[in-house]
């Protein structure tokens, strides 16, 4: 099934980026988007069927790993390949104007794509799903684990990134500077979360004590191990974003200023015709 979802999810990428390259083969679609996409799609591959997923119910640091790639790597990747900005570019005109920007105008939109909406909502689903009588639950029902919990650790990452990586036409504005506050401040819960469970002095996960472990760290060894990594990487992943929300920002302020000394040049030029 993920891969089903995956390959369908590329074809209609690629399939999109070849029309806008042949309707305008003067405004192709930019390489790095596609590779970006596809990278996002290889990294949700990889954690959900890869060694990750294959291990996810036998140790807690394969499961912590999974959940970091999908929420702090895939998910950004996915965001700046752009596939909201590509589909209204391969879409026609009508499509355009009947269904896709009476969709990203919509209050719910607008809604999703405030930064503070997505901060409260990512951390949140960090949060609460990381609680032993939660976290336990989805591990003992193979359904909710697959079908609820990954899709769920995704969509809080496209949620939270979305707006501050690659805001979309007919998304709100968002200030440079609110982005990077953004960023930045997300990493204390993922931090201050990946402490806490490093720093229990009992095991906290109950499900991972009954796990027949064929090899590797006994359980409270492991839940510490889990908690390392989510506090090291997710703080090494949000300072990778951080840049790349400031070059944006950097980008921007050139592109504003090249527009400003312009501008003087086209007034006078209005001016002598």
């Amino acid at each position: 099934m993920p891969w089903a979802v995956l390959v369908v999810t590329a074809t209609l990428y690629i399939v999109a980026v070849r029309r806008v390259t042949r309707s305008a083969p003067g405004r192709p679609w930019a390489a790095y988007r596609t590779w970006c996409f596809m990278a996002g799609l290889a990294v949700t591959a990889f954690a959900v069927v890869g060694p990750p997923g294959a291990w996810d119910d036998t140790f807690f640091y394969a499961h912590m790993t999974q959940h970091i790639l999908l929420t702090m790597l895939a998910a950004p990747l996915l965001v700046l390949g752009d596939a909201v900005l590509l589909a209204m570019r391969a879409s026609t005109h009508d499509v355009r104007r009947r269904w896709l920007v009476p969709c990203l105008r919509s209050r719910a939109v607008h809604t999703l794509t405030h930064p503070v909406f997505g901060w409260v909502f990512f951390v949140g689903v960090m949060g609460v799903t990381h609680l032993p009588a939660v976290y336990d639950t989805f591990l003992e029902h193979p359904l909710l684990h697959d079908f609820v919990e990954h899709p769920l650790y995704l969509v809080s990452g496209l949620v939270f990134f979305q707006p501050l990586l690659a805001p979309t036409a007919g998304t709100r504005h968002v200030r440079h500077w609110v982005r990077l506050v953004s960023l930045f401040t997300v990493m204390i819960p993922m931090a201050m979360l990946g402490f806490f469970i490093f720093a229990a002095p009992r095991l906290a996960y109950g499900f991972y004590a009954h796990v027949p472990r064929p090899f590797g760290p006994d359980p409270l060894a492991d839940q510490r191990l889990a908690g390392i990594l989510m506090w090291s990487t997710s703080m090494v992943l949000s300072v990778a974003w951080l840049v790349v929300g400031a070059s944006n920002w950097l980008r921007a302020e050139e592109r504003r200023t090249r527009r400003e000394e312009k501008a003087p040049t086209r007034l006078v030029l209005g001016t002598n015709s």
